[in-house]
């Protein structure tokens, strides 16, 4: 777990030893770790937002090429998220009814499913911002009654969203000498501004709980 923890805070900086050492197959490691924390509900702890970041600032200090980066992420959003939806379907409702399991964590499940309820077909595209919400929401919309034709069309806008807003991000503001001195802090902002939405969630769930007990 310290080594994901790691790569969350230094992920310019492992991507980097990465590329000296294997070149050109960073992208398929890139594509692998984009597509499985949106496509598969066991890996919600892998990184997107502060990846997503630092390959944008790596991209424009010319250690990956952009024109290659953008549409390959882009393929591994949308096919992680429509894999996700795939699996929901098939074994979705089986799931819900298991009070435990080994693979799914069903506290996140349900958190998810109330963010889709709450949000309805925009939960596809604002699931994209909010970390591990992004993993379990295309599950849940294959779990639920939302059509294929339907939940492509979130699909696909949540990914030219979330890829071009922090991918581009980087890729404009992480070549900046300020950005790259303060590159952890940064990160460290990214992450916090991602799980504010679930932090809010939890506290209000908290006032909403203790009010109930005391009424």
């Amino acid at each position: 777990m310290s080594e994901v923890i790691d790569f969350f805070f230094h992920a310019e900086k492992h991507l980097e030893w990465f590329i000296t050492n294997y070149h050109g197959w960073v992208y398929l490691l890139l594509f692998a770790i984009i597509f499985c924390e949106t496509g598969l509900v066991v890996t919600p702890f892998l990184p997107g937002d502060s990846l997503l970041f630092a390959v944008g600032a790596l991209a424009a200090q010319g250690w990956m090429d952009m024109r290659i980066v953008t549409p390959l992420l882009l393929v591994a959003a949308i096919l992680g998220d429509a894999v996700n939806y795939a699996i929901g379907k098939w074994i979705g409702p089986k799931v819900f009814h298991l009070e435990t399991s080994r693979l799914l964590n069903k506290k996140h499940l349900l958190k998810a499913h109330a963010f889709y309820e709450k949000y309805g077909g925009r939960a596809i595209i604002l699931a994209r911002f909010v970390p591990i919400v992004r993993t379990f929401a295309p599950f849940v919309a294959g779990v639920g009654s939302m059509t294929y034709s339907k939940f492509a069309f979130f699909n696909i806008t949540g990914a030219f969203l979330w890829i071009g807003l922090f991918l581009g991000g980087g890729y404009f503001f992480g070549a900046l000498p300020i950005v790259q001195r303060n590159m952890k802090l940064v990160i460290l902002g990214i992450i916090i501004i991602s799980v504010l939405p679930i932090a809010f969630e939890f506290l209000k769930g908290w006032l909403d709980k203790r009010r109930a007990k005391a009424a």
